[in-house]
């Protein structure tokens, strides 16, 4: 014995279905709305607009500005990494070795690739104007450096002290002494 489906529910009909617009409705059209100013913009709306091509220097200008967004980025990733370091604390932990390491490795690797990330904006109208853009780039990376050797530092892993240069040290030789050689 086979059975159908029950029927939809009234609203699966309703949202599927377009409503039926009355010819004469006694609501009027909001301010700025006209439904032949509508129909009119369906209708450009199908149509192909003809577009002008950017010139070279509206092109070149647009590069050096998405240059510039590049070279802002790790400035914006300065707050969330200090933060970070902050959160690990000063102890030798996995965690904190882990956030130092890539500290120092993200920005090194950077300055590194340096022609490579700033490649895709080079042009011969460009090339004058990506030299700021660059050493920003190379200074904002520094920046994340130094934010790394303070973490170290601040995990007592520099040697900043003169305990830290003991080894180094000669032992000091005395003009002379309080207590008499015999009695040490």
């Amino acid at each position: 014995m086979s059975s159908l489906p029950p029927p939809p529910p009234q609203w699966v009909l309703d949202l599927n279905s377009t409503p039926a617009k009355p010819k004469s409705s006694s609501v009027p059209d909001p301010p700025g709305f006209t439904s032949a100013l509508s129909k009119q913009r369906s209708q450009s709306k199908n149509a192909p607009t003809a577009r002008k091509a950017p010139t070279t220097e509206e092109t070149d200008t647009l590069k050096v500005k998405k240059a510039w967004e590049i070279a802002i980025a790790p400035a914006k990733q300065l707050p969330m990494n200090a933060f970070g370091m902050y959160m690990t604390g000063n102890t030798l932990q996995i965690f904190s070795i882990f956030m130092v390491f890539t500290l120092f490795k993200t920005p090194i690797m950077a300055i590194i690739g340096l022609p490579r990330t700033f490649a895709p904006f080079t042009t011969p109208g460009t090339s004058g104007r990506l030299l700021p853009v660059q050493a920003t780039y190379v200074v904002m990376n520094l920046l994340m450096l130094g934010l790394g050797l303070w973490k170290v530092n601040q995990m007592g892993l520099l040697p900043t002290t003169r305990s830290d240069w003991l080894a180094w040290e000669s032992e000091r030789t005395w003009s002379e002494r309080a207590v008499p050689r015999a009695w040490l």
